[in-house]
């Protein structure tokens, strides 16, 4: 047996300097010959804990071997029985924290790049043409609406349409995707990819309708009169702020607003598209996950000639992928670490010019069990900046839960589900992804909506 190299095969990508002027993807991605030679380095485990890390429970081993054997369609054909979006979790999955973290041969050499071979696989199967269709499944009769374009209800619908059900899918923007297409960033996330996967998802038989903002023009119960059943996978839309004096100046922004501005909206390709964005000279941007990063790394592209991130943690405690944290830092980005914003300041026209910022320490782990930040006295300082992005976080919308009372909600809004199945406290009424859990990850968002469908189907197959 050939010695198994310690490290993975290195990715190509754009160098730092060209990237920041430029809106095209960073990494180039693995060619053929790359690819074969990273999944010689998998163990074809027999008790495969990588596949115990997936929310979607990818056969793992199975793909990869179908790389190693240079049988790349039998390894697409492995990758899609559970995953209708591959080329998309290969681009912004953590698998660092899933299931690269349970291969046996990251526990002394780096573990096998999984991400990359997947992104490899999907990618390989856009350039062969039209993808391969399974076949067609015998009819239920059963009709299923799915509210939210995003990856919950994408997963959904996909797995929902390929059991034989019908699927009406509802989304409230002009653009089928969800945070893939106004949140995430172009340049880490190609909007083609997304459509391409949408796609596919209409060619499985699924019926799309953008522009339809569920709780405003139908509510839940005249859906119901309807459809045999209903998802919600509206994620997490409504921004979280600081909550400190100067917040609604001009040059302030939610992540929400900045990032639909200049993804969906293409304020990066002004003046072809006329969407107005306040670029700024220099940019901060509140927070230190990965919205966070995309907000940096997207105002060096706008233009900024420094982009800074006020995070009140130190660098260790930070929730963004360290991959996210490396670009940053390549790029320019710089990172003003244990500060958190106390005010804005602004000129007589309302507009920001500077943001005070208190110096914290760590003390004691939290909840969380990160350190907890805490203020150090008389230690307060001015930056100035005329642009502010907070990437604090964010809840679900509460459009929905406003205007279904009979349906149970959490402490930060969230509609309570049932972990097993999905169900929420409204009978036919199912939920997954951020809108039930709070803004996290794609790939959770995605096991939720794996989840919700075998819960969907039982529901309709069983008691209706």
């Amino acid at each position: 047996m050939a010695k198994v190299s310690p490290t993975k095969t290195p990715m190509r990508e754009q160098p730092a300097k060209e990237r920041v002027r430029n809106y095209d993807e960073v990494p180039f991605g693995y060619s053929p010959d790359e690819a074969m030679l990273e999944a010689s380095r998998c163990l074809m485990c027999k008790k495969p804990k990588c596949v115990e890390g997936c929310p979607v429970e990818i056969d793992i081993p199975g793909f990869i071997h179908g790389i190693a054997q240079e049988n790349f369609r039998e390894g697409v054909n492995r990758l899609k029985e559970k995953n209708i979006l591959p080329a998309i979790c290969g681009r912004v999955c953590p698998q660092e924290e899933q299931c690269e973290k349970k291969c046996i041969l990251g526990v002394k050499n780096e573990p096998v790049a999984i991400g990359r071979l997947e992104r490899f696989l999907a990618d390989w199967e856009a350039q062969q043409g039209e993808p391969e269709l399974p076949a067609k499944p015998k009819s239920t009769g059963k009709k299923i609406v799915v509210v939210g374009a995003g990856p919950a209800g994408i997963t959904a619908a996909a797995d929902l349409v390929r059991l034989g059900h019908q699927v009406d899918m509802f989304e409230a923007l002009h653009e089928p995707g969800g945070v893939l297409v106004y949140g995430i960033p172009e340049f880490r996330l190609p909007k083609a990819i997304v459509f391409r996967e949408i796609g596919f998802l209409e060619k499985l038989g699924v019926k799309v309708y953008t522009d339809h903002v569920i709780g405003m023009i139908r509510s839940i119960d005249e859906l119901l009169d309807e459809y045999d059943a209903v998802f919600l996978g509206t994620g997490a839309g409504l921004p979280w702020f600081l909550n400190v004096p100067g917040e609604n100046l001009n040059g302030v922004y939610s992540a929400n607003e900045y990032l639909t501005r200049a993804n969906l909206m293409k304020a990066y390709l002004f003046p072809k598209y006329k969407t107005p964005i306040v670029k700024g000279r220099c940019v901060a941007t509140v927070g230190g996950g990965n919205v966070a990063m995309d907000c940096a790394r997207t105002a060096l592209r706008l233009g900024a000639e420094k982009s800074i991130i006020i995070y009140r943690r130190s660098k260790e405690e930070m929730p963004a992928r360290n991959e996210e944290i490396h670009h940053a830092e390549e790029e320019g980005v710089i990172f003003q670490l244990l500060s958190n914003p106390a005010a804005f300041h602004g000129n007589s026209q309302g507009w920001l010019k500077e943001v005070e910022c208190i110096q914290m320490e760590l003390g004691e782990p939290d909840d969380s069990g990160r350190r907890r930040p805490v203020p150090i006295p008389d230690a307060n300082y001015r930056v100035a900046i005329d642009v502010a992005v907070i990437a604090i976080g964010n809840s679900p919308n509460p459009l929905i839960p406003n205007t279904t009372p009979d349906i149970e909600t959490g402490r930060w809004g969230n509609i309570v589900t049932d972990p097993e199945t999905g169900k929420t406290s409204k009978p036919g009424v199912f939920a997954g992804g951020d809108v039930a859990t709070g803004a996290a990850t794609v790939i959770l968002a995605m096991g939720a909506g794996k989840i919700a469908a075998r819960g969907i189907h039982d529901y309709v197959m069983n008691h209706t």
